[in-house]
């Protein structure tokens, strides 16, 4: 296993292709890679969204930001949120208590909770090197799914199942809790830009499933020399769509299908990062693109001394629900498939084809 995941710096996403459950035309190196002489877009901008028009605008507000949002979702899958609501100061904090997580938890205490699928996601801790079987992400991550936080006040939640010390239950819960109100906005907006029902989703995302992604990159042991391979694999995320709080440090790359070349996408500090995944260009019938990106080595000498942090909120919806093709979107190109099938058979491709499995096993909540 440890020689195909070093293979991975020189494969491309093609190589696993069979894997994908929507399609992807794309050809690109899981690494980047000095060799293969990589072409970037410098003048592509990622559009800014203002979420105050949402909030505050009325109803034209809500037009302007939805006709915004969709726009950019379908010419590239990303987009930059302003006037989101939350404060950056809790973006701050969350980044400071990611670093003390991984910095001052021992190997010791993370073992127990090494990753294993609870429903359709894979849940818990990956060592460095491991967070796929196809390739050596330079990348630390935990993921906790909201079964792992106690938002719905629930009688027998136990912290503990969940994490090595249950104090940062509560200090990463203040963060997710202050993302789940934009959830049914940017659903609604997106729905409305595709000219369907704008609250035919608001029943699957309230009190929905997420995956809460911790990602600590370690620096390099030796800075001067630059290590081989990417800090994180390029991949298409296979969610509804993710927020990405701005990380303070460069790398995220993303692919620009239009030219085949990677934009560096630089957000401002308190911003938060929105792309589409899988499940969203399964339902738009794929109208809306699963956006490939990457997280690159930095550029800058002296990032290379420091960590990069980053937290991501993927939305998805319960493991029983059923993903089609929204009405109105031509004739579907993908059949109805259970959320847990689709998710799983994609996912496979990280974790090994015995992790996919059909659709008989919904069980809400696993």
């Amino acid at each position: 296993m440890k020689d195909e995941r070093e293979a991975g710096v020189t494969r491309t996403n093609q190589d696993f292709s069979r894997y994908d459950q929507v399609r992807k035309p794309q050809s690109y190196r899981l690494s980047e890679s000095a060799e293969a002489d990589e072409a970037f877009d410098d003048e592509t901008i990622i559009r800014t969204c203002d979420m105050g028009d949402w909030f505050h605008g009325g109803e034209a507000g809500k037009t302007r930001f939805s006709q915004a949002l969709g726009s950019a979702m379908e010419e590239i899958g990303f987009a930059i949120l302003v006037n989101h609501g939350i404060d950056g100061a809790l973006f701050e904090r969350t980044e400071a208590t990611l670093h003390e997580f991984f910095e001052t938890i021992p190997e010791n205490e993370r073992q127990p909770y090494l990753a294993r699928r609870h429903g359709s996601v894979n849940q818990g801790y990956f060592p460095i090197r491991e967070t796929s079987i196809i390739h050596p992400d330079l990348v630390e991550g935990w993921v906790f799914c909201r079964r792992a936080f106690n938002l719905d006040d629930r009688p027998d939640f136990d912290a503990r199942a969940f994490w090595p010390r249950p104090d940062y239950e509560a200090a990463f819960r203040e963060l997710v809790a202050a993302e789940q109100p934009l959830i049914l906005p940017v659903m609604q907006s997106i729905l409305a830009y595709l000219g369907c029902d704008p609250h035919l989703y608001d029943d699957k995302l309230t009190h929905t499933n997420f995956g809460f992604r911790l990602n600590y990159y370690p620096a390099p042991a030796n800075p001067a020399e630059r290590p081989s391979g990417g800090r994180m694999l390029g991949h298409e995320d296979v969610d509804l769509f993710t927020f990405l709080p701005a990380p303070s440090v460069e790398g995220l790359q993303v692919l620009n299908r239009r030219n085949m070349k990677w934009i560096r996408l630089d957000a401002p500090p308190g911003s938060i990062i929105l792309n589409t995944g899988d499940y969203m260009q399964r339902i738009s019938n794929d109208r809306l693109p699963s956006t490939t990106h990457r997280v690159s080595q930095p550029r800058q000498a002296e990032a290379m001394h420091r960590a990069r942090v980053s937290f991501p909120l993927a939305v998805y919806v319960w493991e029983d629900e059923i993903l089609e093709v929204l009405p109105g979107l031509g004739e579907p190109k993908y059949p109805p498939v259970s959320a847990i099938a689709f998710h799983t058979h994609t996912t496979a491709k990280y974790y090994g084809d015995d992790y996919a499995v059909d659709s008989s096993n919904t069980a809400h909540g696993t």
